[in-house]
């Protein structure tokens, strides 16, 4: 069985539906962004701040391509995962790629430390300017969209093992 690879917005749930979802499939759990806490002794919030987006996203790329290609994990990426072309196609070789998707008024609502959460985004930035400029690409990457408004976690987690079990993937 391949990897189960989300992608998303910040506050979507990646983490927790991730977890959740390793544990009910007896997967191994990876979340890109610990792993770049680990790499580089920082917090994600403190590399945007000293070091600018650019390095983030390089020390993201980095963290995502070091993701071994091991099946049976379920792999938390970090928001900004989706800028990396190279990361990505990295994890959809080895999985299937889940995009949890919900509206930006639920987004907002939910992101309440934007500013020390360490979302890859310009200083100037809404959630609505994140969101429109990474939308695209998520729904490029997606093998599948999983809607994830007005669930709970349990909810999606029991979609997307419908989803894993009925595709064969």
């Amino acid at each position: 069985m391949k990897n189960i690879v989300l992608i998303g917005m910040p506050a979507v749930g990646k983490s927790t539906i991730g977890v959740l979802l390793a544990k009910t499939l007896g997967f191994s759990f990876i979340d890109t962004d610990l792993i770049i806490q680990q790499d580089t002794g920082r917090l994600l919030q403190d590399i945007i701040d000293k070091d600018g987006l650019d390095a983030f996203c390089i020390a993201e790329e980095r963290a995502i391509c070091s993701v071994a290609a091991e099946s049976n994990a379920v792999i938390a990426t970090g928001g900004s995962a989706v800028y990396s072309r190279e990361a990505m196609l990295h994890l959809k070789r080895h999985g299937v790629v889940y995009y949890l998707s919900i509206p930006t008024e639920e987004l907002t609502a939910r992101l309440k430390n934007i500013k020390t959460r360490g979302i890859a985004k310009r200083p100037e930035d809404t959630v609505e300017d994140v969101f429109t400029r990474r939308m695209g690409l998520y729904e490029e990457y997606a093998d599948i969209t999983v809607d994830c408004h007005g669930k709970t976690a349990e909810d999606t987690v029991a979609e997307i093992c419908g989803y894993h079990n009925l595709t064969g993937k």
